[in-house]
């Protein structure tokens, strides 16, 4: 059956009174592998969404993203704002499965809308807490004798110089496959860039990963770390 049918006939299985539904993600695309899920949006009237849950229907894994109208755009505004939204990115470029009363075109409309949009400028804190860390990071990374520390921190320097690098070209983020994903059009060689040197970096070889990370630190504004301050929350009188 074809992964559109497929999806559809789970909707309809499982909410038959779903208002619409999208198909979203990887098994859309060129990038669908064996493994590939369906990743299923749902819109509903009422309870039980919002929810989420992993399923299997027939031989496929499933991600079900139900939601209202309303809890939708409660997570999707807060998501935009983070720089980080699958639920909306799925109804933005996703295939519309069925829309019984109209809400699935306003939602995908709404979404491509928000997609091109642009986002929010990134806040000035949120650039320097992101070299901060990266640049407190390096320096234990300079010192790091021990193989096992050595492997968490090459794997948090590798996460964090790419984030870094999205929020100076002030584009959308991402998690796991979707950071590299992220990467390819604004800076399309960093992901290779840091994969050959951070194998370096566990093999013994340090030099390479930490000219990248200084690399990238510097195209954000350099290394933060002396005088760096954060207030912490503070109670109401």
């Amino acid at each position: 059956m074809d992964v559109l049918d497929l999806a559809r006939a789970l909707v309809l299985e499982r909410h038959p009174d779903a208002r619409a539904a999208f198909l979203g993600g990887s098994v859309l695309t060129s990038r669908r592998t064996a493994r590939s899920d369906l990743d299923v949006v749902v819109l509903l009237d009422g309870q039980p969404a919002p929810y989420r849950e992993s399923l299997r229907y027939g031989d496929w894994p499933v991600e079900l993203f139900v939601h209202t109208q309303d809890s939708w755009h409660s997570f999707v505004t807060p998501e935009i704002v983070q720089r980080n939204s699958p639920l909306l990115w799925m109804c933005a470029e996703g295939e519309l499965l069925l829309d019984a009363d109209g809400t699935g075109a306003r939602i995908a409309k709404t979404a491509k809308r928000l997609t091109t949009a642009g986002l929010p400028p990134v806040a000035d804190t949120v650039l320097e807490d992101a070299r901060y860390a990266l640049t407190d990071l390096l320096d234990d990374f300079a010192v790091c004798a021990d193989t096992g520390e050595r492997l968490f921190v090459v794997a948090e320097l590798v996460r964090r110089s790419a984030e870094l690098a999205l929020l100076t070209h002030s584009t959308w983020l991402g998690g796991g496959k979707w950071l590299a994903r992220r990467l390819e059009p604004v800076a399309p060689d960093l992901a290779a860039r840091l994969d050959e040197t951070a194998q370096a970096a566990l093999r013994g070889a340090p030099e390479g990963l930490t000219s990248l990370v200084t690399e990238v630190l510097d195209a954000a504004g350099g290394p933060v770390w002396e005088g760096y301050r954060r207030s912490g929350p503070r109670k109401a009188a």
